[in-house]
Parts: C-alpha cells; sequence; structure tokens
C-alpha cells in the first residue's frame, strides 16, 4: 500500500471560541459531545480528496493541528507552528475581541515561520497585507457560534483580517452536524481551501513556485502516523 502524503495545518484563536469542536466536526463528521480545555496541542486528522472528480484526484491525510489559546501558554506553543501549510484563524461571532486577535495570532505565526525579520516586532502594527503575498501560506477564516450570534443579535460581520488577507470565511455553528455537510457552501470553501493547501505543498514546485514553509531537505516520505498530542481538560476551547 502506497503512503499517504499529508498537509499540516494550524487551528488557531482565542481560548473558548470552538477550536475544538470545529476540528472534530471536520474530522469526525460530526459534533463533539464534550468539549474540552487544549492544553498545549491537539490533533485531528481527516482525508480529503484533492480535486475531486477530476482526472487528478487524489487522497491525503489532513492534520488539523488545534492550538490552546491561552496567553500563559504563548511562549511555548511556538513550538508547533513549524513546518505550517495552512493556517485556519478561528473566532467567535459573540466576542468582537476574539476577532480582533485573529491579527495577533497571525502575526505571531509568521513571526515563528522568520517571515517577519525585517518587521517591528509589536503585533498591534502588524499589516497582513505586507506579508500574506511572499509568505504564500494559504488562510482560512471561520466565525464559530452561529446559534448565539443570532439569539444575542449580534451583528454578523465578515471580519476584517479575511478582507485583508483575501481569505475565504464561514460563519457556521460547530454543535449541529449538518453545517459542514457535502456540498454546502462552508463545506466547498472548506475543500477549495484544503485543495490550495495541498497545491501549495506538493505540486507548485513543477511551476517554479517555492512556498517559504516548503524550505530545507525534503526527507524521504513514510506511511503515515498519528502525532502524539497532549491531553485534554474538559472545558470549552
Amino acid at each position: 500500500m502506497a503512503a499517504i502524503d499529508k498537509v499540516k495545518v494550524l487551528v488557531v484563536g482565542d481560548s473558548g471560541v470552538g477550536k475544538s469542536c470545529l476540528t472534530h466536526l471536520i474530522a469526525e463528521k460530526e459534533p463533539i459531545s464534550n468539549p474540552s480545555w487544549t492544553i498545549g496541542c491537539s490533533v485531528e486528522v481527516t482525508l480529503h480528496e484533492y480535486k475531486k472528480g477530476t482526472a487528478n484526484q487524489k487522497t491525503y491525510f489532513v492534520e488539523l493541528w488545534d492550538i490552546g489559546g491561552s496567553s500563559s501558554h504563548r511562549n511555548a506553543r511556538c513550538i508547533f507552528y513549524n513546518p505550517v501549510h495552512g493556517i485556519i484563524l478561528v473566532h467567535d461571532l459573540t466576542n468582537r475581541k476574539s476577532q480582533e486577535n485573529l491579527q495577533k495570532w497571525l502575526a505571531e505565526i509568521l513571526n515563528k515561520e522568520g517571515m517577519m525579520k525585517s518587521f517591528n516586532a509589536s503585533f498591534d502594527d502588524f499589516d497582513p497585507e505586507q506579508f500574506i503575498g511572499s509568505a504564500q501560506i494559504p488562510i482560512f477564516v471561520v466565525g464559530t457560534k452561529l446559534d448565539l450570534a443570532d439569539k444575542v443579535r449580534t451583528q454578523r460581520r465578515s471580519s476584517t483580517i479575511a478582507s485583508e488577507c483575501g481569505a475565504e470565511e464561514i460563519l457556521i455553528n460547530c454543535m449541529r452536524g449538518d453545517s459542514l455537510v457535502t456540498g454546502s457552501a462552508p463545506s466547498e470553501k472548506l475543500s477549495q481551501f484544503f485543495d490550495k493547501v495541498i497545491e501549495l505543498r506538493y505540486h507548485s514546485i513543477k511551476d517554479g513556485i517555492s512556498p517559504h514553509f516548503n524550505s530545507g531537505i525534503e526527507k524521504p516520505r513514510r506511511p503515515y502516523v498519528s502525532p502524539v498530542v497532549s491531553p485534554k481538560y474538559y472545558h470549552n476551547d
């Protein structure tokens, strides 16, 4: 049996926005029954059909690295940022601050990747447009808790960072199993994002593109082995 290639996608955002619920929904195709507080990092894995329905269709593993959002772990979590092939930024639709903080999350990752060496280290001055073009890391934005936003009549706006980065954004309720049902608009957008991640990771070199995050010597590929992840404590994250 041939080894299945994989890509690594970081899932980041403030604590409590629903990252674990999102990654579980994507991987298991059903809502999580017991949301938990992620300590360090938790990894979910899903199979994705690249360019499904075409002659180039191929199966890939997509690793979803759910990074704990606690500020107390900020200095330690950077060990999970390298390498990175795609980024999912998650915010809570009922918490405007969590949306504003996506800029800091993106800056934190790019800074670790060495893509901001000439940039002032202050996250407050970070300009996504200045770096996304050179970073070549696909970005996807997810607004969660759509059901609660409707109940409190929160104004549902597209996040600023999504428009600045030219990224797609979906607004969903991760506690509904049909939120990412096959064929739905959110599901199609997510699938296109995964296609883009895989395209840049495995199919761009032949077109003369060498993404920054793929630099270095490529090691021989081995069959997929599920990564070791840290334990989780029950809470909403």
